[in-house]
């Protein structure tokens, strides 16, 4: 399947946010981290705040239908706005102490973040998510980051993916309570 994939526009961020919400409905990590009352909003209100800034700083790529998305941050990213972080913070709610008790290990130093990736269930399997990869790991090889590009999931089926795409796991971290997250890395020009 031949999959075009662009960079999106502030127009995109709408039906981006609702496509990563209905991706991440059944998510291990957004069902630990997002309180019941309001799931689904809670979810796509969130998306949409991380793909702004994503779009601000980073690139967030689509396909042609926006069925698919995934935002990439580069090395030395600005934090979140303070008006962006008191609005996830106030979304995630009850959940926010429990989040803020979470310690991940650090990425490689000076890698690119592949921070989100998702795609609609009606078009999961299609090779989506693979392309939007591919494309944004080819952005990544040409800016040379040292550090590669690291990730984190915790799904493992989303492991099975990311290491198609030369990933490794460099570390399992299981939440109290929660999901193991799987934190993963690929160095700089892996084919």
């Amino acid at each position: 399947m031949n999959v075009l994939v662009r960079q999106a526009s502030s127009a995109d961020l709408e039906a981006a946010a609702r496509v990563l919400a209905a991706a991440f409905d059944d998510y291990p990590w957004t069902r630990w981290a997002i309180p019941e009352d309001g799931y689904l909003g809670r979810l796509e209100r969130l998306q949409h705040l991380y793909l702004s800034h994503a779009l601000e700083n980073g690139v967030v790529l689509v396909d042609d239908e926006v069925r698919a998305v995934a935002a990439f941050l580069p090395p030395d990213v600005p934090a979140m706005s303070q008006e962006r972080q008191k609005r996830v913070a106030e979304l995630h709610g009850s959940r926010l102490s429990a989040l803020a008790a979470v310690v991940l290990p650090e990425p490689p130093r000076r890698s690119w973040s592949l921070a989100t990736l998702g795609v609609h269930p009606a078009r999961q399997g299609a090779g989506l998510g693979s392309a939007l990869i591919t494309a944004g790991l080819a952005l990544a090889d040409r800016d040379a980051a040292p550090g590669g590009v690291a990730l984190e999931t915790s799904d493992e089926r989303n492991v099975r993916l990311y290491r198609r795409s030369g990933f490794t796991v460099t570390a399992e971290t299981p939440i109290a309570d929660g999901p193991t997250v799987y934190s993963m890395s690929r160095p700089p020009g892996t084919a």
